[in-house]
């Protein structure tokens, strides 16, 4: 049986869907191959030994605090109440959103640790969790993207409205170029809308996209796979406006998920080429969530690749997979599997030009 150290929460405005993703892979992880410790991240950033019972809608500010001993041969995760490591994970299962949690920082750390992950890579995370960069080497790649611009914090007041739209129409979008789940995400029809958009984008990042908006149906694709990645067909979300934090997870009604979607044979295999070519382009190893647009004359734009997608109830990433025949329990599985087989493959790199 093979020991799973599954983290979630995390000091990042997305803490509350890390958790109740956890919620739902620990309800569904095949106990009879898998034994799970649980490590929460509460708000303040503290790493935490918790219990499953105590996961509520936060990581809660108790439990024993954990430290880090990279290449402590006796376990590399320390309780401090009594000084005494975990058990050695096998691998890590990645639940984190947003910064600090899919931006390659905690991925770079747990290769200090040379502990096997769920996710992309240091790389792949961190340069698909940047809009801005993500878009660029996406245009490089001869994929799609919306027209934009980037503004920097310092940069802000320089801003134009009349300016923006008449270079990208009307309405745009104003969005952090580092978050995800609609977090800090802005329609805006107007310069008053604007300047509030504005303010709101930049407490979540000091860098901003500023975007036209593209006229199609909201389609994603899940991904899986390392060397020779897999996709699903594609889901659509349907809302009456834009896909905000609300939508996807507070209302009932807000939006609705279309699983698979109804597309043509000719726009299925577009979709699917599209993100199986975003996916490589950004480097993504084990999974990632494609999110494009379908143009009413059959254009495909990537609009981003999240590479920790949700696992809550209604998150379109595993039921995109169930919907493929893979259901949920097997999908941990084969995830915890993939980042496995990486490390193992990365492991069989020298680290010494002497040997």
């Amino acid at each position: 049986m093979k020991h799973i150290a599954l983290i979630c929460g995390g000091k990042s405005p997305e803490h509350e869907i890390s958790v109740r993703s956890a919620k739902n892979i620990l309800g569904a992880i095949d106990r009879k191959q898998f034994s799970v410790t649980l490590i929460g991240i509460d708000r303040q950033g503290r790493w935490r030994l918790q219990e499953e019972s105590q996961l509520g809608k936060f990581v809660p500010a108790e439990g024993p605090q954990l430290a880090l001993a990279p290449g402590n041969p006796t376990g590399q995760i320390i309780r401090l109440d009594n000084q005494q490591p975990i058990e050695q994970p096998d691998a890590i299962f990645l639940i984190l959103h947003g910064p600090q949690g899919e931006d390659g920082t905690i991925q770079g750390l747990l290769r200090i640790l040379d502990l096997p992950f769920v996710g992309p890579d240091v790389l792949g995370s961190s340069i698909s969790m940047d809009k801005d960069v993500a878009k660029r080497l996406l245009r490089e790649a001869g994929l799609n993207v919306a027209r934009g611009t980037v503004v920097h914090a310092h940069e802000k007041d320089a801003l134009d409205y009349k300016s923006l739209t008449a270079h990208l129409g009307s309405p745009i979008f104003v969005k952090p170029a580092n978050m995800g789940s609609s977090v800090g995400v802005h329609k805006v029809k107007t310069a008053e809308q604007f300047a509030t958009a504005i303010a709101d984008a930049f407490q979540y990042d000091s860098k901003v996209i500023i975007e036209e908006m593209i006229h199609g149906r909201e389609l994603e694709c899940a991904v899986l796979g390392n060397e020779y990645p897999e996709a699903t067909k594609v889901g659509e979300v349907v809302t009456a406006e834009e896909y905000s934090f609300d939508a996807k997870y507070e209302s009932e009604d807000a939006a609705k998920l279309m699983i698979p979607a109804e597309v043509s044979e000719e726009a299925l295999e577009s979709l699917r080429s599209v993100a199986l070519r975003a996916y490589k382009a950004l480097s993504c190893e084990v999974l990632a969530r494609v999110d494009m647009f379908l143009s009413a004359e059959g254009k495909v734009y990537v609009n981003e690749v999240n590479t920790l997608p949700g696992f809550t109830n209604i998150s379109m990433y595993p039921a995109l997979w169930k919907e493929a025949g893979v259901p949920y329990p097997e999908l941990i599985t084969r995830l915890i599997n993939l980042s496995i087989s990486r490390h193992e493959n990365r492991r069989q790199l020298k680290t010494s030009w002497r040997d």
